[in-house]
């Protein structure tokens, strides 16, 4: 009997541990199941950027159905639990701002989720997954509707997605020291650009044009694009760029190849006040340069540098730095040809040193009897550099240094 008793024991515990053993690879081969199916979802996904507060980010995921409906599911986290977040996809870039197309499913502040499927626009016109893809859109979420100017997150979809290529130029204090910043421009899929300036030190409470010009910020211009005006409190400032002010077409190849600058102004009342500047596309700086010492001559303790800036165009900008000038004073100055041991003609004329700042900037492109001279022009060249006390009294030289070949690398 104890024999029968232990083979009906044995037999059941083998029972028990096979039909576990199937709940194991059943359930493994549901979520594997799951897996796949996710997996084979036709879907794109796109980066949701906080606005009002930096803590909340997210992305929407836009779903093909089989029955030809679009599913958005939006995820974001460091939402308001309680809060019921309205949630639209609208027309334009984000930067632009536009009607909403379709009114997505608003917002679980809890959860940080919203899902909504659909097959039409609110107005009843059909749009599918393919559609979409190159929709002129932008995807925003709200506070609540009490307060619907504070943005959450956005993000642009579609034709307006950035494809990852950008380019980033210093914006230079100008008339306030402590005021500098950058411009960003990022390419879109459809070839426009979104512009983000970013200022550091904006004053709170005002308004800030700005604007691209053309040429050089040295040589100066007139207005080629108006930017959207920076916010003095947050400083920033972002801008769809697809046309100039004279409606011609203007994207991101067109941006990085232009002869221009960017003016930032103190505010529309007082546009003579530049408060940063900085030079883009083909005269943006590349970051190779070269510095030339300029030693005391005539006058003793007054010396200084030469630096020379390659721009992207080949083209140069030439920065003179001499210490110790008097304020009031103007300083002419010149590339010569030959070395300091034999005197030369004058091949290249610098915009005057002023003697109150030590500064001169001039734009180097070509000589003085129009032959091109660019950046590596200035590094093969046979020539010095002369800093004369006054254009009455060239003779005296209050600082000199070899340049181009004739220097020891």
């Amino acid at each position: 009997m104890a024999d029968i008793k232990n083979v009906f024991m044995k037999k059941f515990f083998l029972m028990v541990v096979s039909i576990c053993a199937f709940l194991v690879i059943s359930n493994c081969a549901s979520d594997d199941n799951i897996s796949e199916l996710e997996s084979k979802l036709i879907s794109t996904t796109y980066t949701l950027n906080p606005v009002s507060n930096p803590a909340i980010i997210g992305d929407a995921r836009m779903i093909k159905n089989e029955d030809a409906s679009v599913t958005i599911e939006i995820k974001l986290s460091g939402t308001v639990p309680g809060e019921s977040h309205p949630t639209n996809l609208r027309l334009n870039t984000a930067a632009e701002g536009g009607a909403v197309a379709i009114s997505l499913q608003r917002l679980n502040g809890t959860t940080g989720r919203s899902t909504t499927t659909f097959s039409t626009l609110d107005d009843g016109t059909e749009i599918t997954y393919e559609d979409l893809l190159e929709f002129d859109g932008f995807i925003d979420v709200r506070f609540n509707s009490s307060t619907p100017a504070i943005v959450l997150a956005q993000g642009d979809i579609g034709q307006n997605e950035l494809t990852g290529v950008s380019k980033t130029y210093t914006l230079g204090s100008r008339d306030i020291p402590e005021i500098s910043g950058n411009a960003k421009f990022s390419e879109r899929k459809n070839g426009e650009a979104l512009a983000r300036i970013e200022l550091t030190n904006a004053i709170p409470g005002t308004e800030h044009p700005a604007h691209i010009h053309f040429n050089t910020a040295l040589e100066g211009g007139g207005i080629a694009f108006t930017f959207n005006t920076i916010d003095g409190d947050s400083g920033l400032s972002r801008t769809n760029v697809s046309a100039l002010d004279d409606g011609t077409a203007f994207g991101y190849a067109d941006l990085i190849a232009f002869d221009g600058y960017v003016n930032v102004h103190l505010s529309p009342t007082d546009l003579g006040t530049i408060i940063a500047q900085g030079d883009i596309g083909i005269n943006g700086l590349t970051g190779e340069s070269v510095v030339y010492v300029l030693n005391e001559v005539d006058i003793p303790e007054i010396q200084g540098t030469a630096t020379f800036f390659k721009r992207e165009s080949g083209e140069a900008l030439a920065v003179l730095e001499i210490e110790n000038t008097m304020a009031g004073n103007s300083h002419p100055a010149h590339i010569h040809e030959n070395d300091l041991t034999i005197t030369g003609r004058v091949l290249l004329t610098f915009n005057p040193v002023d003697g109150e700042t030590g500064m001169s900037q001039t734009n180097i492109i070509q000589l003085d009897d129009a032959t091109p001279f660019g950046y590596d022009d200035v590094l093969e060249v046979n020539g010095y550099i002369n800093v004369h006390e006054s254009a009455t009294n060239l003779a005296t030289i209050i600082a000199q240094g070899n340049i181009g070949v004739n220097v020891d690398n």
